[in-house]
Formats: structure tokens, sequence, C-alpha cells
């Protein structure tokens, strides 16, 4: 109980946000970060490839509003994965947490609160937001897209037996130390980046818990997940088969 009230009193979250085309939303997503976080120690981390659309000029427009000590800009020349976004964004990290979450408000900041709070009242070392259990779900997919998402994650328990229910999504709390470990043993580095990263955490033994989330599809800009991504996906799954 000590150790807990010690760490809670110490605990800085870094906020790592890879955008790519991310415009219209970043604002919105950082206002809304803020506005959920009042109270709360941490840094928001943008990692941006290279966005031809102005999105790094909006997040210096944000660091004259917020600051550059809340906001940090650390942009990549171009689209370099997911997975290495994660990684290029963790070296700036100064919290012991991470978070990582979408640019695109299908991951609502109104959840992290939620997230700190399962991780404090359990010591866990992953709390991660999922879909499909009773308070979850997903909002403005149509039909195929819900059957690909749900079939994708089917494939994943029935082969991997991660213990998580939700292994796609990727809006998830980490202790930093834990981070750092399991993204050093990964090697994926597109969308199946996120299945491998929870699947390498379960065989470690780390301590994961669950907090359920609404997915809303993203607001403004397109969708970037196509049909090589879902090829990329059953690799994935083959790879972690036969490694994990």
């Amino acid at each position: 109980m000590e150790n807990q009230q010690k760490e809670k009193s110490s605990a800085k979250y870094s906020i790592i946000v890879p955008t790519y085309n991310e415009r219209l939303n970043i604002a919105l997503i950082v206002y809304l970060i803020f506005k959920h976080l009042s109270g709360i120690d941490f840094e928001i981390i943008v990692v941006d490839d290279g966005s031809p659309d102005g999105t790094q000029d909006i997040v210096k427009q944000l660091q004259q509003v917020y600051g550059e000590d809340c906001i940090l800009l650390r942009p990549r020349p171009k689209k370099l994965g997911l997975g290495t976004a994660y990684m290029h964004g963790l070296k700036h990290a100064s919290g012991n947490f991470v978070v990582i979450m979408d640019a695109d408000l299908s991951h609502h900041p109104k959840y992290l609160p939620s997230f700190i709070k399962k991780q404090m009242e359990t010591g866990a070392s992953i709390v991660t937001g999922t879909r499909y259990v009773k308070g979850g779900g997903v909002h403005g997919w149509n039909l195929m897209r819900k059957l690909t998402s749900r079939g994708a994650n089917v494939l994943a328990q029935t082969f991997l037996w991660p213990g998580v229910s939700d292994l796609t999504g990727s809006f998830r709390l980490y202790r930093k130390s834990v981070l750092e470990d399991v993204i050093s043993s990964c090697v994926s580095k597109g969308y199946v980046f996120q299945m491998e990263m929870i699947v390498r955490a379960s065989r470690k033994g780390y301590h994961i818990e669950e907090v359920p989330i609404t997915f809303v599809d993203r607001v403004y800009g397109s969708s970037k997940l196509g049909g090589s991504e879902i090829v990329e996906y059953l690799k994935g799954l083959l790879y972690l088969l036969f490694t994990t």
C-alpha cells in the first residue's frame, strides 16, 4: 500500500500520439487530453511522420498555447511504421508511465482517468482498452469492418491464448520500464505491432488489466487500414504462433 501511494504521488504520464495527416484532429485531441487529465502530471509527445497537410504547424501553434514542456513535437521525415513511431516517442518520454493512443479521435481521452485508476488499484504493468467486454463497443463501423476486426481477434485468441480480449486495439497504458522491455523484443513495424506487444507481454508474465472502451471511427480524414495491413496481420499471426 505504501509503495502504491508513493508511486501515485510521483506518477507522470507520457502520452505518445503518432500522427500522419491529422491536421483536423490534433488540436481537438490535445484539448480533450488536457480537459480530462486536470491535476495529473503528463506530457504529450507527437510523433509526426512528415505529414504534408500541415499537422506539424498546428502542433507548433498548440505548443504556444500549452507550452513546449507539455507538448513535445518529435517529427520524422516520412512514414516509417507504427511500431518505430512508439520507439521514437519512447526515447523522449520523461514519465514513468507511457500511454499510447491514436490521434484520430477513435480513442477518446475521457477513458484516460479510468486507465490510471485501474493501474493504481491493481498495480498492473499494462492497462489496455478493450471493445469486447461488457461496457465496450464500436461506433461508426460497417458490418464488414466489425466482422474483420472480430474475426482477427478470434483467430488470435484461438491460436495465441494471450489472456486479453482485444489484441488489435492500440489504446494502452504501460509502465515505462515494461514498455521498454517488451518493445525491444518486437519485430513487427505496422498494425501487427499492437498484437505482438500484448502477446509478448503476456508471455513474459506481466500483469495486464483491461478497461472497456467504445472505439469511434475517425471523425476527420480517411482510415489508413487497407488490404495490405490485413495480409500483414495474418503473416504476423503465423509468426507469433511459431515464435512465442
